[in-house]
């Protein structure tokens, strides 16, 4: 039996798709362009592991904004495992945000 070599930049690629539908309740912008995702890990099984911080530690989506990070990328067909691990070191700030965040909250 043939194996069948499992392209991670690919499967990257379509997790920051998905990441890139969800947005922060009270910011016009997604959590990737945001700068929310601090990195996307995926290994040989398919197994993904997302790093990532909320705008500030009393977030009011705290609870509910990594399990629907995570809801989101378990859709994603061929995925092993996807663990949601947040942290606030370094603390977001305003400065991750990429250039089109910016430029659509008007900080440009």
């Amino acid at each position: 039996m043939e194996e069948t070599t499992i392209n991670t930049a690919d499967l990257g690629e379509k997790i920051v798709r998905v990441l890139k539908t969800i947005y922060d309740p009270e910011i016009p912008v997604d959590i990737y362009e945001l700068g929310l995702i601090y990195d996307v890990f995926v290994n040989e099984e398919q197994d993904v592991k997302i790093l990532m911080t909320l705008t500030t530690p009393n977030c009011p989506v705290a609870e509910t904004l990594p399990v629907e990070v995570e809801e989101k990328i378990k859709s994603i067909d061929g995925l092993n495992d996807v663990e949601v691990e947040i942290t606030f070191d370094p603390p977001w700030s305003q400065e991750l945000m990429s250039e089109e965040a910016k430029l659509e909250l008007g900080l440009l």
